[in-house]
């Protein structure tokens, strides 16, 4: 069922982006009056298709939801009768053909801005950004980091969340100059932690930079309490109930829920005795076996239960950013902008070798980022949409053949030249950017598969 839903809602999400492209291109085109013959979301065999008129758009709703097109009147493509070539695409003048190819990732960079202005409108929630635990002799501890500290600001950032931080942390750290962080430490004085830019360099390398850096995010201390039950799993077996408090394993005293999952995971195929107080019924001692089960290439002990999650555990560690509607638009600017920058970037470290390729995110990555922020609710699943429709926006900017941003290079050595750029040099440069696009999609591909397969 989660493979299900992941799928499903990478579904939804790609053909929400790329209707909002696609309609980029129409929108403008018809404004531009350029003759539209076909909006289509989706390839393949139609299974719904409709148009108001006889020579009117035909709008088209096909089979494979893994793209879409604008279809217009061009000499190029077919012959054109003499009453429309005014509006054929090709007859259009250069500034009216680059207004079209670039309309598209325009409207994607658009649809994000839109989303993020409703975020921030409604109040974008996110975890605060305060230091939980440092690892000793880590670049955080070198750089005095104390459990308690609360980020302000990375570099000249403001840290309202860890999401916020996390993302300043990137940029910052691409500079591989010594980084100042501001903290509020736990004795509420305010106070700076430098890394230095040696250390700050590595760290985006690492897909947890985080763990990089050397801290973890404060969190709660749940407590053991079994609020799922899988039947036929372990838990089942031994006769753990919804409700039961595990108070201790093997003698040692339990604090945490997550005090339970390390030593479950430690223990697969073992005996373990547990301790645990059902309401009416008093102390009970239970014997279960964890089985094992493969976590990134090792194996690791389950139980098959779930923790009982309460509401008002997490109300002293999560922060609201909420703006007026005027102030909501000049932050989801500044964000659009902020992620399109950090996206090329990246993009350019990888190109000379600077930055990692596990930055890439194929197919499985984004359906199972799909499913997991949709189950999240509303707000995580339009904040992911906004990011994918960034990448799609500035993806498509790339002047790469065959991409909007191949268009537009054309036409820049068009509005140079005084001339189109010759039918045999386009398509010899369309055979490029095929081959350049499927060896990106491989390497993404490859990528999602390591990281499935550990």
């Amino acid at each position: 069922m989660d493979i299900l839903f992941a799928i499903a809602s990478f579904i939804v999400a790609l053909a929400i982006l790329i209707a909002v492209h696609e309609f980029g291109h129409f929108w403008v085109a018809r404004r531009l009056g350029v003759k539209v013959l076909t909006f289509s979301i989706g390839f393949g065999r139609p299974l719904l298709r409709w148009r108001r008129h006889p020579d009117d758009t035909e709008y088209v709703l096909a089979m494979i939801p893994l793209g879409g097109y604008v279809k217009m009147l061009d000499e190029r493509e077919e012959e054109v009768p003499k009453e429309w070539l005014g509006r054929a695409f090709n007859r259009q003048a250069l500034w009216k053909r680059s207004a079209i190819v670039v309309a598209g990732p325009l409207f994607n960079l658009l649809f994000a801005i839109l989303a993020y202005w409703a975020i921030f409108i409604l109040g974008d929630s996110g975890l605060k950004p305060v230091v939980g635990e440092v690892e000793p002799q880590s670049v955080a501890a070198e750089a005095g980091f104390l459990p308690g500290d609360e980020l302000l600001l990375v570099g000249d950032r403001p840290a309202r969340s860890w999401e916020t931080a996390l993302i300043a942390l990137t940029i910052e750290a691409m500079k591989g100059t010594d980084l100042s962080i501001q903290v509020r430490d736990a004795d509420r004085q305010e106070r700076e932690r430098i890394i230095p830019g040696a250390a700050v360099a590595g760290l985006t390398e690492a897909p947890d930079l985080l763990g990089r850096l050397g801290v973890q995010p404060r969190r709660p201390a749940i407590p053991a309490v079994i609020g799922e039950i899988v039947p036929g799993e372990p838990a089942a077996l031994a006769g753990l109930a919804v409700g039961d408090r595990v108070i201790a394993a093997n003698g040692e005293s339990i604090d945490s829920w997550r005090d339970l999952v390390a030593l479950v995971r430690e223990r697969a195929g073992e005996t373990i005795r547990l301790d645990v107080e059902r309401q009416d019924r008093g102390v009970l001692s239970l014997d279960i076996i964890p089985s094992a089960t493969e976590v990134d290439g090792q194996s690791v002990g389950r139980i098959g239960a779930g923790v009982e999650l309460r509401d008002d555990l997490m109300e002293d560690y999560l922060v609201q950013v909420r703006y007026g509607p005027v102030e909501a638009m000049g932050q989801a600017l500044d964000k659009t902008y902020e992620m399109s920058f950090l996206m090329l970037r990246i993009m350019g470290r990888m190109l000379i070798g600077e930055a990692s390729v596990h930055n890439l995110s194929g197919p499985i990555t984004i359906a199972e980022t799909a499913g997991r922020t949709a189950s999240y609710g509303l707000d995580s699943f339009v904040k992911f949409l906004a990011i994918v429709s960034i990448s799609l926006g500035v993806l498509n900017l790339l002047p790469i053949p065959v991409l909007d941003g191949g268009h537009l290079f054309f036409y820049l050595i068009e509005w140079i030249k005084g001339s189109p750029v010759s039918e045999q040099v386009q398509l010899q440069g369309q055979k490029l950017g095929f081959i350049l696009l499927a060896a990106l999609m491989t390497l993404a591909f490859y990528v999602d598969l390591s990281r499935l397969l550990g």
